[in-house]
């Protein structure tokens, strides 16, 4: 109850405000262009100034302060996005549209290959968004939008140039972007360099109950005290694009190019012999389970086409097409600088919608989304098979619209069918079946009520079905060095399927918001990674079980303008969340976010905008079987900014405060919470110039 009550001051002691609210982001991954007050599905964007405020350099981080988003950290080079709880295959992160087509949902270590600093803007469709983008987004859909295929031509030439400096991790971030235009041809580039050292975090990076419980073990011994060894890395990608532009739309093409080095945290893995055999250990570089330090080197290349017509013939109001080619792989490279193993994944996706002119109150799209893709792992410590996977989805959304409400119903069907390299696995295929209603009333000008129901299905992924499937006994059983467990695959495991509603109210004066949202999913044939509490050379085994689940929650949203003050306004923003997830055998689900009320207040006027912002976090003392408890935290945050403005640029200088108590976090989501905490106390500064 303690951490609900801000949410009721926040409310009983808004005032009136001098600033009006911020005209709806049209939302680019919906078809039909929807704003987020036109659609049930709950939204988050975040564009502009609050993009450049929370944007970090994992996609995980830049979402972690909205309500029912998380992170799941890996050290510094690696934060994937957490929502309502779900990770992973759950969860998927889009480039402009089409899949990032990487290896993060293999395993906690891959870092997702978007990059939050590039982003013109960012939407996350939470809940269920399966009827547009298939099975992998049961949990929820992010969606990085930026220019690299331009939509528009630009009147002139222009850019912006961005710098930053963190001191956390002694990070440094250059992004630059331009874009002109030649005759009808419209020409973009962007380019981003970032390097860092070792996370500096407060004291030890193993956590104390850790040191006490295994001070016998090597693995423990290591981490690192003020910082978290072995986390230092760097970054570099390019981006090439261009439009042709014609009467009724244009044609584009891009092509971005992704290097990605990174260190995993010391202590994820490190040496499992027992003392025994320490000895012989030392005298040979490499043994069964001794890797010393890892790193990740990541490499992709990704084409984009792009086709948008608007009005091609009678009946139709816009067909939008989407082709990529994904070649990505990376290398799990091990302290004496041998490569370990090579994850590759070869992608086509193609993706046709078809939005149709109003048929009476009827407004909708139909879809085709194809997807061939080819995955492998190969090394000596390889435990998944190449597999080969194909996908077809076909899907139906339609709006009916009625006075002061809005009705949304769809359909969508999914193939998917899976042809591993394997004795022990033979070609598989799944048939899914989603559908979905949705109810929007517009109670009043200022109140919007919205009620929305849907069954999504998800075929299980390649990981949760192939991993070690090739071996079939504890002494075959390949570790994988980076996060140094045992990963075991079920190739029994059948279609996922989630039952879901959820309960929105929203309030939108000239000057405030706020929003409830209740939510409720019922999963049938849950698929969980889940630890068993065997141990085969001291190094945990994991296993995908299927089981029946039920997961709930709620997210709080407001903002008020608290007053006019010395030629600014004065803001409060406020947010909580809590989500519980339980599964059919009582047990909790593993690494779910904890509770969390976070709060900032903010001052602004045309030059200057100065905040400080709390977020505090209840201990997560429903971990899991088998997993460890993570303590709350309370961060404090702060930050200040300067803008200058002429006709022809834009310059903002602005410096952020993160953790300014120094706090020791550990993230429940995170598979590292035990020996990896987040960064302690640290400065940003930075500056952006936009002509």
């Amino acid at each position: 109850m303690k951490r609900i009550i801000p949410l009721a001051v926040a409310v009983a002691t808004a005032t009136s405000a001098a600033e009006p609210l911020p005209m709806e982001h049209v939302l680019v991954s919906v078809p039909l262009h929807k704003q987020e007050a036109e659609t049930a599905l709950p939204v988050t964007v975040l564009t502009g100034d609050e993009l450049t405020r929370e944007v970090a350099g994992t996609i995980g981080e830049t979402l972690s302060n909205k309500p029912g988003l998380a992170n799941a950290s890996f050290g510094p080079g690696v934060g994937q996005p957490v929502i309502r709880g779900q990770q992973g295959p759950r969860v998927t992160v889009l480039q402009n549209g089409t899949s990032s087509a990487d290896a993060s949902n293999i395993s906690a270590d891959h870092a997702t290959a978007v990059e939050p600093l590039l982003a013109d803007s960012i939407e996350v469709l939470r809940g269920p968004a399966t009827l547009l983008y298939g099975g992998g987004a049961i949990g929820g859909v992010v969606n990085i939008l930026d220019n690299r295929i331009p939509t528009t031509l630009p009147e002139k030439a222009g850019g912006d140039f961005e710098y930053r400096h963190d001191t956390a991790a002694s990070q440094d971030n250059v992004v630059a972007r331009g874009q002109a235009a030649a005759g009808n041809f419209a020409l973009y580039a962007d380019a981003l360099y970032r390097d860092w050292d070792n996370l500096t975090i407060p004291g030890l990076a193993v956590r104390e109950e850790a040191h006490e419980e295994d001070e016998e073990h090597e693995q423990h011994e290591e981490g690192g005290d003020g910082e978290i060894d072995n986390t230092a890395g760097r970054t570099k990608s390019l981006t090439l694009g261009s439009s042709y532009h014609f009467d009724n739309g244009f044609f584009g093409l891009a092509v971005n190019r992704l290097e990605n080095n990174y260190g995993i945290p010391a202590g994820s893995h490190g040496d499992h012999e027992d003392e025994e055999h320490e000895e012989e250990a030392e005298d040979h570089e490499e043994d069964e389970h001794g890797h010393g330090d890892i790193s990740i080197e990541l490499e992709q290349t990704r084409y984009d086409a792009a086709l948008h017509i608007h009005e091609p013939f009678a009946g139709l109001e816009v067909v939008r097409g989407f082709v990529t080619y994904t070649d990505y792989e990376h290398a799990e490279i091990e302290g004496s600088g041998e490569v370990g193993t090579v994850y590759a994944n070869e992608s086509w996706e193609g993706r046709l919608e078809l939005v149709h002119q109003p048929l009476g109150n009827f407004h909708g799209v139909l879809g085709l989304q194809a997807v061939d893709s080819e995955f492998s792992a190969e090394g000596e410590e390889a435990f998944i098979p190449l597999t080969q996977r194909e996908g077809l989805g076909l899907f139906l959304v339609e709006d009916y619209h009625a006075d002061n409400w809005l009705f949304e119903i769809g359909l969508r069907y999914d193939r998917d069918e899976l042809s591993p390299e394997s004795a022990a696995a033979s070609d598989q295929s799944f048939d899914a079946f989603s559908l979905s209603a949705s109810a929007l009333w517009d109670v009043s000008a200022q109140w919007q009520l919205g009620l929305a129901l849907s069954k999504a299905e998800r075929a299980p992924a390649t990981e949760e079905l192939y991993s070690n499937v090739d071996n079939t006994g504890a002494d075959d059983w390949v570790v994988h060095a980076a996060t140094g467990a045992i990963e075991l695959g079920n190739a029994d495991l059948e279609v996922e399927t989630s039952n879901n509603a959820d309960f929105s109210v929203d309030w939108r004066g000239d000057r405030h918001h706020a929003s409830v949202t209740l939510f409720y999913n019922d999963f049938q044939d849950y698929i969980g990674l889940l630890a068993t509490g065997i141990e085969v050379d001291e190094v945990p085994v994991y296993v995908y079980d299927q089981q029946d689940a039920e997961f709930y929650g709620v997210e709080i949203e407001t903002g008020f303008g608290l007053a006019a003050l010395a030629g600014g306004d004065l803001r409060l923003d406020v947010f909580g969340d809590s989500i519980r997830g339980q599964l059919d055998d009582g047990a909790d689900v593993p690494r779910m976010p904890p509770m969390r009320i976070g709060a900032r207040l903010s001052w602004e006027n045309s030059q200057w905008h100065l905040w400080g912002g709390v977020l505090d976090a209840a201990d997560q003392d429903r971990p899991g079987e088998n997993e460890e408890a993570s303590e709350g935290y309370t961060r404090w945050d702060a930050g200040v900014e300067y803008r200058l403005q002429t006709q022809q640029w834009d310059l903002l200088a602005f410096a952020k405060f993160n953790n300014i108590s120094d706090e020791e976090i550990r993230l429940s989501t995170s598979f590292l919470r035990d020996v990896a905490p987040e960064a302690g106390r640290g400065v940003e500064l930075g500056v952006r110039y936009h002509f």
